[in-house]
């Protein structure tokens, strides 16, 4: 790996190691929530547009960062509130362990499909608090020059993981489609210990201006200035996001949809989708220390335009399996033909997305602005995730699956342009990170 060649400080080699475990635990996890829609629409039959809310709780509550990020930097102890946040939002999963052990079961109460849904909206409520730390706790530690590497790198283990824990986990859900019910109490004690790791990550808190006098509501008011004088004064940061808001309104409107599509138009079981995503996800582990070093290099909005290519042509490979369903079924697993260019292309943007939604924003500014940038983007992530997701539904519903992927794709080609445009207009001096920073970082603050 390209982090071996690096000189680490003791402090680099002690965060690496809590980085490291973070990121393992944090594969287990995300292994078991990769199939969670599935089991939602397969197993519980939820419908449609349950299963449009679920993944829109995934990413709705960005949208309060806009609130929360002023907050969050008046919080003294993060390690703390990293935890108690670990505590409240993780545990709850355990409450899956009593769900019925059938369909008929589910059938019988629906309420259950509501408790479910709140449960996973308990969880997911962790994330704007948990996700920005991780890119300041990280930037503090981690040296400009090191920084994507040693991110790749846990970032490469993080996948290892969590394609051995995806295909595992989907054998085990044909064997027994309600194999969850055990399996989240366990998922709910490992969210615990992973952010517990995080949380002792060394981090020293610059002073700020913010004093206890300031109310909540001049707090909320300046968080949110804060982050309009940053889209304002930064243009290639501002066309950075606004790509990426096209882009999400693509990936959003497709994603619920493209479960769907498994499900009643595919006909896949868990073994086939844990078979699709292990496979894209393997190719992308390969991928990672190459686009970790590549992220370093180049212009982000460049790179931008092959993570926004890589989904707009594996929708489009998608969408071929409706006119040629030719397949082959091995080992109960169903391989179209049209689907393996839908793995490699879909195997790019796990590799490049992984790099450039967590931490794309981190190189438009200074070290100590990561935290504000990161909430900034994922502000407007859950903006979009307001009326995308469900959206994709009614389209789907009203106009067919085609329609969506083709709406999805046009989006894209247009997300492309204009990082395009946007850097041939303002260029980065690349590949020196620190000119990026020293160029926008002042402009932003």
């Amino acid at each position: 790996m390209n982090f071996i060649k690096l000189t680490l400080t003791e402090s680099e080699k002690i965060t690496l190691r809590l980085h490291v475990w973070y990121s393992v635990i944090e594969g287990f996890i995300v292994g078991i929530l990769a199939l969670n829609e599935f089991v939602f629409i397969k197993s519980l039959k939820g419908n449609n547009y349950q299963l449009g809310l679920l993944f829109q709780f995934s990413v709705i509550l960005y949208v309060f960062l806009i609130f929360l990020n002023e907050i969050l930097k008046r919080v003294k102890d993060k390690r703390k509130l990293l935890r108690y946040t670990a505590l409240f939002t993780r545990l709850p999963l355990m409450l899956l362990f009593f769900f019925p052990r059938s369909s008929q079961g589910i059938a019988a109460e629906p309420f259950f499909h509501i408790l479910f849904l709140l449960i996973f909206f308990v969880y997911y409520a962790g994330m704007p608090i948990i996700y920005p730390n991780i890119n300041l706790f990280l930037k503090n530690a981690y040296r400009n020059e090191h920084f994507g590497r040693l991110y790749g790198f846990a970032t490469s283990l993080n996948k290892i993981v969590m394609v051995v824990v995806t295909l595992l986990y989907g054998i085990l859900l044909d064997y027994d489609n309600f194999a969850f019910r055990y399996i989240f109490p366990a998922v709910a004690i490992f969210g615990v210990i992973s952010v517990y790791l995080l949380s002792l990550i060394e981090f020293k808190e610059e002073i700020t201006a913010l004093t206890a006098k300031d109310s909540f509501f001049t707090s909320v008011k300046s968080s949110f200035s804060n982050m309009l004088t940053i889209l304002k004064n930064n243009k290639p940061y501002l066309h950075f996001e606004a790509g990426f808001m096209i882009y999400g309104f693509s990936f959003m409107i497709s994603v619920t949809v493209i479960t769907i599509y498994f499900d009643k138009a595919l006909h896949l079981n868990y073994s086939s989708v844990a078979f699709y995503k292990n496979v894209y996800n393997i190719a992308a582990i390969i991928m990672l220390p190459f686009f970790s070093k590549l992220i370093d290099r180049i212009d982000p909005r460049k790179f931008a335009m092959i993570t926004f290519a890589s989904i707009m042509l594996f929708i489009l490979s998608l969408a071929l399996t409706d006119f040629f369903p030719q397949h082959v079924e091995l080992y109960g697993i169903k391989l179209y033909y049209t689907m393996i260019p839908y793995l490699l292309f879909q195997s790019v943007f796990a590799a490049t997305m992984s790099l450039l939604w967590s931490i794309g924003s981190a190189y438009f500014c200074r070290s100590s602005q990561a935290g504000d940038y990161q909430s900034v983007h994922l502000s407007l992530t859950g903006l979009r995730a307001v009326f995308a997701p469900t959206s994709g539904v009614i389209i789907y519903e009203l106009f067919g699956f085609f329609t969506t992927f083709m709406l999805a794709v046009f989006a894209l080609l247009i997300a492309i342009l204009l990082m395009f445009w946007s850097y041939r207009r303002d260029k980065l001096v690349i590949p020196e990170r620190l000119n990026i920073q020293n160029s926008f970082g002042e402009q932003g603050s």
